[in-house]
């Protein structure tokens, strides 16, 4: 292969110590010259061109939202006679107990962590590292908190970008994220689910179309939403099982994604109701007007899991979709008979993948997905994380099986 550099990507790398360039590049055929189709930028790249042939806009921003956890110490192992993972934090509730010389308490319990202050949030102070060197690189931070686990769970909410560019930042702030942990002795994991028993790590995904300057979700309708914003929440809800095969692509994410916890996996839509898969956020501005995607976790590839949530949305525009009523109800207080029309995400990576070999036309409109690269994604994923799980005993069954 041929990588070709992309200059706009371009930062001066602040963890190393001789003056060091970073960069994005684009992959291509090395005879051909031609950008590689499985490439997933060449994928965003590709998406953005087809929005704008449509006509219906000429610019989608995307914003992530993408947690993550701060470990002081990590271990893990496998093997034909063995396994076990071991993950602990100074913030654990586990360790409220522990000898440290001294224990100073100050353990956010198990789902109470969100918005503590100093000093139950050990964190803030290598939060605001993290911003620091984010916009050395310049990435535009807006917040920065506790999220709601017990063991080092946080959020940095950068600013939202046109799609590619949104791609791109958000691997840099990984990078980003994940050094200046480790220069402070630390280590941080975007996995959705690390710790059981507490929410896991989502990415929600705020998106909105705008054209010539001007937004398109707002209007009239619905939590002040134009026609096109709720066919787009339409063309989403309807092609949700698809898209979490690239928003949701771990057999770890579907820890996460479980019925009855914090996780969206209701395929509802709602203004300011969290426990929708599909929100509304709150907004005095027709320009902030924007739709919150809330199925998605940090362990996707944010070119394929951008292109694939637009091209769900416009398929929406496009056919009109009707994503019926608003659910304005506590989701998670419905009763099994209110919910049993309530569509919701799949249960596992294998139904995930299921899902997106029965619909993905809406994927190949303009060429930005190709049956090549969804064949070769369903076909990585079962061969090299969906069959390999399902071989392997877990210290789990052992807890349950060993003495039948």
């Amino acid at each position: 292969m041929l990588i070709i550099p992309d200059p706009t990507t371009m930062f001066l790398d602040p963890f190393i110590a001789a003056p060091t360039i970073s960069l994005i590049a684009d992959v291509y055929e090395p005879h051909t010259k031609e950008k590689y189709g499985r490439c997933p930028r060449n994928i965003a790249q590709k998406a953005e061109a087809y929005l704008k042939s449509t006509g219906i806009a000429d610019v989608v921003y995307m914003g992530p939202e993408a947690e993550f956890f701060i470990f002081d110490d990590v271990r893990f192992d496998s093997g034909p006679n063995f396994s076990f993972h071991s993950v602990d934090s100074i913030e654990g509730k586990w360790n409220t107990g522990r000898e440290e010389n001294p224990n100073l308490g100050y353990k956010p319990r198990v789902k109470q962590g969100y918005f503590p202050v100093p000093p139950t949030d050990h964190l803030v102070d290598l939060r605001n590292e993290m911003l620091i060197n984010l916009e050395k690189v310049g990435i535009s931070t807006e917040i920065h908190h506790h999220e709601v686990a017990s063991g080092g769970q946080c959020e940095i909410g950068m600013k939202f970008a046109p799609l590619l560019k949104a791609a791109d930042q958000l691997l840099t702030f990984k990078y980003i994220v994940k050094n200046t942990a480790v220069k402070a002795g630390k280590t941080v994991t975007y996995m959705p689910k690390p710790i059981f028993g507490d929410n896991g790590s989502g990415m929600h995904v705020h998106n909105s179309l705008w054209l010539k300057g001007k937004p398109l979700f707002a209007g009239g309708g619905y939590a002040g939403l134009s026609e096109s914003a709720l066919f787009w929440i339409g063309g989403l809800i309807k092609h949700a099982p698809a898209l979490c095969a690239f928003t949701n692509p771990t057999i770890n994410s579907y820890r996460r994604l479980v019925p009855g916890f914090e996780a969206p996996v209701n395929l509802a839509y709602s203004s300011c109701n969290r426990s929708a898969s599909v929100r509304i956020p709150y907004s005095n501005s027709p320009k902030a007007r924007r739709v919150e995607f809330r199925c998605p976790d940090p362990s996707s590839n944010p070119y394929l899991a951008f292109s694939a949530i637009m091209m769900a949305g416009l398929d929406g525009i496009q056919n009109r979709i009707d994503p019926g009523e608003p659910l304005d109800k506590d989701i998670y207080d419905l009763s099994p008979e209110e919910l049993k029309d309530v569509p919701s995400t799949p249960g596992s990576l294998a139904e995930a993948l299921n899902a997106l070999k029965a619909d993905h036309d809406f994927l190949l409109k303009g060429g930005v997905f190709t049956e090549d690269v969804i064949n070769a994604w369903i076909n990585y994923k079962v061969k090299n994380e969906v069959e390999p799980f399902a071989l392997r005993p877990t210290p789990f069954e052992f807890e349950q099986y060993f003495d039948i």
